[in-house]
Order: structure tokens, then C-alpha cells, then sequence
């Protein structure tokens, strides 16, 4: 989810022998695009309201894809290869065995996801050495271990609240940025990284974030509107910041997107980038101001 995109209102782009379709300046299907949003927002939610330890599974397999998605556009972009198996085990160890025990267990799963990446990769010999086994940790961090604290907000007696917060916040982050980039957008934030962004943009993801974040903190976790205010900024700047990092990562590599898996989106990572960093940050920020 990307904070803060000044992209001109949508165009009708005429294709020939099919219906018009709505695209957006970056060529975007946009109704593709909405729909699949919608789409993934439904499942989150069904997983999180029926019975919440759905939404762990949910965590598991976006965890997997997004290893996927990644660990192939190391390979396709700079010919890095990572031990994909080590990988989808330990990620799958991260983000279960913090539900029964905390971020000892991810802590754990981490370092042995760590050391494996560390054997395994012995068997190719010295030649990239460091070089893959860096790729390798990298991706354990970036996704599992990312995904591992909304399981360890989950498991929280109010971890429905918790969850529903830190999403609301990033994607009223997402709307208000693209709203007030599209509308009033002049200035860029960092057109050598993202040139879609703009200070604009990203000013009124901070209004509609921490609006989002006073009200989730104070109807969903019954805490005061301070705190949900506070948890709003820090959670904005952290998806800005998580947007931009995956941006270096595509334009290092020299890819668009991570994937195809989502229409309109790319692939999974595309739509991961802003939640995972975001995701540490909100476990740490609300487990301070509204401890259990």
C-alpha cells in the first residue's frame, strides 16, 4: 500500500476489440485494482471478525507468497539466489510459533531460519558466498519476521482492536495521500526514489492517519484519543518510509513490480510493502501506550 501518489485523476484508454478500461498515469488497471482491494480487504476482515486465529493463516500465506515473490525478483534482477526452502520453513516457524510463545518464538524461529540460510548455502561453495546468505537474511527479516508481529499483536486479549488499528491506519494513510497528492500535489518527496510523491501527499496522509488512529484507539482498544493520534503519525511515517524501501529495492533490481499474482497491483509484495515494516512498529507503539 504506497502513501502519498500525486497520479493524474484516471483516463480511459481505449483498447482495440475490448472495452475501454480505466487506467491510472502509472497504467494501472484501476478497476482491476479496486476490486482486487476489495477483495483482499473482505478476507482480512472475515478472518479477524468469524474467528480471529483465521487471520494467522491468512499471515502464513501471505508470508510464503511474498517470500516467493521476492526470493524470484533477486533471481530475475541481480541473478542472487536464496535458499527458497530454509526460507518458507522458517517463515512459516516465525509466524506460528508466535502465537503460542511471543516473540520468543519468532525470536527463535528467526535465528534458526538464520543459521540454516547460513548451512545451506555452504553446499554452493565460497563464490557469492556472502553475498546470497546477506539476500537470504535480508529476506527472512523483511517478510516473515515483519509478518511475525501482527501475529504477536493478534494473540493480545484485545488483538482484533490492535490488528484493525494498524491496518486502518495505513490504508487511511494510502487514501489520504493519494487524495491530497492527486488534488494539491506540487512538491516532490523524493523524486530520485518515488516521483510520485509528494510533501502534499504526504501531509494528508498524516491528517487522515491520525484521525483513523484517534478513532480506532479510542472505540476499538478504549484508550485516549492522544494515543490513537500519536499511533496515527508514527504508523504513516513508517508506511511512507516502507513504501520508499521497496521502491529502492525495484529500482536496484531493476524490476516494476515483484510480481503478477494481484491485477492492477503487481504481485503480493506490491501490496506488502508499507504493512510490513509498519506492522513492527505498530506492535511496539501500542504495546507502550496501552500495555495489557
Amino acid at each position: 500500500m504506497a502513501a502519498s501518489h500525486p497520479e493524474t485523476p484516471a483516463a480511459m484508454v481505449p483498447t482495440p476489440g475490448r472495452r475501454a478500461r480505466v487506467t491510472s498515469r502509472a497504467g494501472r488497471d484501476l478497476v482491476a485494482a479496486i476490486g482486487v482491494g476489495v477483495g483482499l480487504g473482505a478476507i482480512i476482515l472475515l478472518s479477524l471478525l468469524v474467528e480471529r486465529h483465521w487471520f494467522i493463516g491468512v499471515l502464513a500465506i501471505a508470508a510464503a507468497i511474498g517470500t516467493v515473490e521476492l526470493a524470484g525478483a533477486l533471481r530475475r534482477g541481480a541473478d542472487i539466489h536464496v535458499p527458497l526452502l530454509v526460507l518458507l520453513v522458517g517463515g512459516q516457524a516465525m509466524v506460528w510459533l508466535a502465537w503460542p510463545f511471543g516473540i520468543a518464538g519468532l525470536c527463535i524461529a528467526f535465528a534458526g531460519t538464520a543459521l540454516a540460510v547460513l548451512l545451506w548455502r555452504m553446499r554452493g561453495g565460497s563464490a557469492h558466498y556472502v553475498r546470497d546468505v546477506t539476500a537470504g537474511l535480508f529476506t527472512a527479516t523483511y517478510v516473515p519476521l515483519f509478518c511475525g508481529f501482527a501475529t504477536l499483536m493478534l494473540v493480545e486479549p484485545d488483538g482484533v482492536g490492535r490488528v484493525l488499528t494498524f491496518l486502518i491506519c495505513v490504508v487511511a494513510s494510502d487514501v489520504g495521500g493519494y487524495a491530497a497528492g492527486v488534488l494539491t500535489g506540487r512538491h516532490p518527496m523524493a523524486p530520485s526514489i518515488s516521483p510520485k510523491k509528494s510533501w502534499e501527499g504526504f501531509a494528508g496522509s498524516q491528517v487522515a492517519g491520525m484521525a483513523a488512529g484517534a478513532l480506532c484507539v479510542m472505540f476499538l482498544l478504549h484508550g485516549p484519543w492522544w494515543a490513537g493520534v500519536l499511533t496515527g503519525a508514527l504508523l504513516v511515517v513508517c508506511a511512507t518510509i516502507g513504501d520508499l524501501v521497496e521502491s529502492l529495492i525495484k529500482r536496484d533490481l531493476g524490476i516494476k513490480d515483484m510480481g503478477t499474482l494481484l491485477p492492477g497491483h503487481g504481485g503480493l509484495m506490491d501490496r506488502l510493502d508499507s504493512l510490513l515494516l509498519t506492522s513492527v512498529v505498530a506492535w511496539a507503539v501500542l504495546g507502550l501506550l496501552l500495555p495489557t
